[in-house]
């Protein structure tokens, strides 16, 4: 009979290891869905859930730089064994240590106690030091890409106790599919931060286009200053001085240099790297300050810059940087779009109104060549462009961004000439 009970705890045993190791991996999951954007939860769920998976009480997780090793996650007791040490601390690998060993046979390393271990103790002068404080068994799992070793988990016990190879097993299974998981982490991060960095080219791409014209708006508040002041001192010389005139002139010099301040404003805003954060947002002010902006160009380019706006509209919930860089495309685009026509029919609408299901509509439409069907299908894919020094990525990242924000950008051709672009974003 007692045979028999052996033989019925082996496949239950092995259950709950199977679901030991699946809530281990829900729980780096879970942190994943939790933490999108930050590493570090991650990298401390993976080291807890090893720890616990191989009843372990200390435990550690880094990745290989160079010929070095960087902590990124300590589990355990802070005192006394990880006394002096600090996640980001980078080590050298010794040539003959269990890191090294790790590297050369892309496998675990198990060492049952470090104290008696000839190999160890040669290859690492603080062995000692570790047993004094308290680390006795030591298991180091690879954390493998495309069979290559980018880091490794370290987990310790404090007495001299092996790992089982089912633990080991185990282990290893559950270092593959979180390596898997941060992995897939990391690569997201990488995306989004790629996009940051082209939405910043793009932006800076769209203000270097109107510069001249912005440089030209802020010349004209500049020079205004200049003859209120000249003017003041004109009326300060008069006998007796002309104190109402002063004031006046000094008035006006004022509010030339607020102006000037807002144009300033707006383009740094607009050229900053990094986006503001999301909150409630009108979206007549917003498209109201990039049309400003605009307004210069337009007046170089012999277009009419128009705007209706539907008073009253409900707010949304957005970056308003990021939003006020889809009109900001869309404006220049436009201007551009109608320089193929003669002066006398150059214009470019923005309309903002109320659209189906409590959301926001703005619309930049222009009277140029418009838009042939060739080009309507390719209009948001990347590095596409129908113009001679374009990037290509102007559409596609407006539509990038109107899409984060749960909303959707199109484009229609319009009768008997022009294009209309349009976006559309939930209501707050």
């Amino acid at each position: 009979m007692e045979a028999d009970q052996d033989t019925d705890l082996e496949p239950q045993e092995q259950v709950a290891e199977l679901a030991a190791q699946l809530a281990a991996i829900s729980e780096v999951l879970r942190t994943i869905a939790n933490s999108p954007d930050e590493l570090q939860p991650i990298c401390d769920a993976i080291v807890a859930n090893a720890m616990r998976l191989c009843r372990a009480q200390l435990g550690g997780l880094g990745f290989f730089e160079g010929n070095g090793y960087r902590i990124v996650s300590l589990k355990g007791p802070p005192e006394p064994y990880y006394a002096g040490w600090d996640k980001g601390h980078v080590f050298p690998i010794l040539l003959n240590g269990p890191f090294a060993q790790v590297v050369k046979t892309k496998s675990h390393v198990h060492i049952v106690d470090i104290t008696a271990d000839e190999a160890f103790l040669l290859g690492n002068p603080d062995a000692v030091t570790w047993a004094e404080r308290g680390a006795r068994t030591y298991l180091l799992m690879p954390l493998l890409k495309e069979e290559e070793p980018i880091g490794v988990v370290a987990i310790l016990r404090d007495r001299v106790l092996p790992f089982t190879e089912r633990e080991i097993d185990l282990l290893r299974a559950f270092a593959a599919e979180a390596i898997v998981a941060f992995e897939s982490t990391r690569r997201e991060r990488q995306y989004r931060d790629t996009q940051i960095e082209l939405a910043h080219a793009n932006r800076l791409s769209a203000m270097g286009q109107i510069t001249a014209s912005v440089t030209h708006e802020v010349n004209q508040p500049i020079a205004a200053v200049r003859n209120r002041l000249s003017a003041a001192l004109n009326f300060m010389n008069k006998e007796p001085p002309d104190l109402e005139e002063v004031r006046a002139a000094v008035a006006g010099a004022l509010k030339a240099i607020d102006r000037t301040g807002v144009i300033i404003s707006r383009m740094r805003a607009l050229m900053l790297k990094a986006t503001t954060p999301t909150d409630s947002m009108d979206i007549n002010d917003a498209a109201r300050e990039v049309i400003e902006l605009t307004r210069g160009e337009a007046l170089k380019n012999r277009v009419s810059l128009q705007a209706q706006f539907t008073k009253g509209l409900p707010t949304i919930a957005g970056d308003r940087i990021q939003l006020q860089q889809v009109v900001l495309n869309l404006i220049v685009n436009a201007l551009q779009a109608t320089s193929g026509v003669s002066d006398d029919t150059r214009e470019v609408l923005v309309t903002t109104k109320k659209a189906e299901a409590n959301s926001v509509y703005l619309g930049v439409q222009d009277t140029g060549l418009g838009l042939n069907e060739d080009v309507l299908p390719h209009l948001f894919e990347p590095f596409y462009t129908s113009k001679p020094n374009g990037m290509g990525m102007g559409l596609a990242i407006s539509r990038s961004i109107i899409e984060a924000h749960h909303g959707r950008l199109w484009a229609t051709e319009c009768k008997p000439r022009g294009a209309l672009f349009q976006f559309t974003i939930p209501a707050r």
